[in-house]
């Protein structure tokens, strides 16, 4: 382990806020000053000491960053995993034990959890699965939970298993650490998954299963893993320690929920179109509705796309069949559904070579499950109904360039990444960051089946240089609420980390 401890710079930030209900007020911000290298991803709190843990692809390692004086962030050290580690991919802590998630190189060879005190001191390390991307603790943190992406190699040469590590917290964590129970999908090989996205053809199931996210169920019995690339989920039951169901999300039809497809009509224009959108949820949060556990999903979409086999193309450049689709011509040109990224994984029902159906990547949303992975609501086209109505002259800009209007209209538009969950004064409410446009929207969910928009509030500044850093806040990829008892202002905050600015932002939380 090495540690290092620069100075980095501290700058203002402004924000713009469209609504009134719960507002962000932004207090304080801390910068790497390096853009576009996912400097600052995934973070998290330590309420002792008042740190934050920030995962820094760009060392790669965590940044440790002193927030007791919450407009004044500055950095102590940052944490380096040893040579046995290659990248870092997620933090998280529990009482004063900090967990990293650490992947080996070949990425395909199984990874590390690795254990810290919260000064940074190793305390060992754990092997788990190949690409183990989050981890987490339970909520009595007994357990540590890993979601082991099991990437290919980029030829496709090696393609791993995706698996979940479990690890038992002992009781002196200086002593040691036990091995993780690591589950795998091969009891669910050859089966259907209905409503997924079954990979590469050549893969089993289990090896196309790509773990990306755990939430844990409030009262620690089971917690549901996002698997992006296959439009699902896995069911963990933790007293067992066994997944119980794989559950596939289904598509969005696009015929009734409308999007815009095109980054090449220079206008915004949500609408209709035959199409079935993937939902491929990337973040997860679990919280409880009147005793009733609940998951909500940011559906930020993500394709297999390796120089050895990619399913990513471009519908302009698909067969699609002239029954299913008798103006073909006039959908596949680029100001309407030509530009489309979509996949060849799926969508030619009778395998006759052309294309009967039509999938695409990311719901453009969020949706709620229940403890079984059934989806009880979706946002369908809200958030991108509201960044036209509220940023018409930005509307889903890319997240490295100002004057990037409509740009990622043919590619998962604003790319719902993050989410995370927080109760401010007896109100339950969703906090969802917008990877490219940039922001957050907050939802209230006190009727997990019916959601309602409260805001949109942003740190980016449409009129600077991304570059140059003058842009402020530019891909929000870690989201943390921090409740009034364990902050240092005692109010309630929400942090922010950005990977593409290379920033986090620390809000106050205002419930007016």
């Amino acid at each position: 382990m090495k540690i290092h401890r620069p100075l980095l710079t501290l700058t203002a930030i402004t924000s713009f806020s469209f609504a009134g209900e719960v507002d962000l007020k932004p207090i304080g911000t801390w910068e790497t000053g390096i853009f576009d290298e996912s400097a600052a991803e995934i973070v998290q709190h330590h309420p002792a000491s008042q740190r934050l843990y920030v995962v820094n692809g760009d060392l790669p390692g965590i940044d440790v960053i002193d927030i007791a004086n919450a407009d004044s962030p500055e950095k102590l050290f940052s944490i380096e995993p040893g040579p046995w580690g290659d990248d870092v991919q997620s933090v998280a802590i529990h009482g004063d034990l900090v967990a990293v998630a650490v992947s080996a190189d070949p990425v395909t060879d199984p990874g590390w959890i690795a254990f810290y005190d919260f000064e940074g001191e190793f305390l060992g390390k754990v092997a788990v699965g190949p690409l183990p991307d989050m981890v987490t603790f339970t909520n009595d943190g007994k357990f540590v939970l890993s979601a082991n992406e099991g990437e290919p190699s980029d030829d496709y040469s090696i393609d791993p298993e995706g698996s979940i590590s479990i690890i038992q917290v002992p009781a002196d964590p200086s002593q040691g650490f036990p091995a993780a129970t690591t589950l795998t999908f091969s009891a669910f090989n050859g089966k259907e998954i209905k409503g997924s996205n079954p990979g590469h053809p050549d893969s089993t199931l289990a090896q196309n299963l790509e773990p990306e996210y755990i939430a844990v169920s409030p009262d620690d019995l089971h917690a549901i893993v996002t698997l992006q690339e296959s439009n699902a989920v896995a069911i963990i039951d933790l007293e067992e320690m066994k997944i119980t169901d794989v559950v596939g999300l289904g598509f969005q039809d696009r015929s009734q929920v409308p999007f815009d497809a095109s980054d090449k009509d220079k206008q915004i224009n949500i609408r209709n179109w035959p199409t079935l959108g993937m939902f491929q949820p990337d973040s997860i949060t679990a919280f409880e509705i009147e005793g009733v556990p609940y998951f909500a999903t940011a559906n930020e979409g993500d394709a297999r796309d390796y120089d050895g086999w990619s399913e990513e193309a471009r519908l302009e450049d698909l067969s699609l069949d002239p029954t299913a689709f008798p103006d073909a011509e006039t959908l596949q040109e680029k100001e309407n559904l030509g530009r489309l990224k979509v996949t060849t994984a799926i969508g030619d029902t009778d395998g006759d070579g052309d294309f009967d159906e039509i999938y695409h990547y990311g719901g453009r949303s969020f949706s709620i499950l229940n403890a079984a992975g059934e989806t009880v609501y979706d946002s369908g086209s809200v958030i991108e109904e509201k960044l036209a109505e509220l940023l018409p002259d930005d509307f889903n800009s890319n997240n490295d360039e100002n004057d990037s209007f409509d740009k990622r209209s043919d590619d998962k538009g604003a790319e719902p990444e993050a989410i995370a969950f927080g109760e401010i004064n007896g109100r339950p409410l969703l906090f969802v960051g917008l990877e490219r446009v940039g922001g957050i929207m907050i939802f209230d969910v006190s009727d997990p089946t019916a959601p309602e928009w409260l805001n949109y509030v942003t740190t980016r500044d449409f009129s600077g240089d991304a570059e140059k850093n003058t842009a402020g806040d530019l891909g929000p990829e870690g989201i943390i609420v921090i409740q009034a008892e364990n902050s240092p202002t005692g109010k309630p905050l929400l942090v922010v980390s950005n990977e593409v600015s290379g920033s986090v932002t620390i809000f106050e939380i205002l419930s007016l």
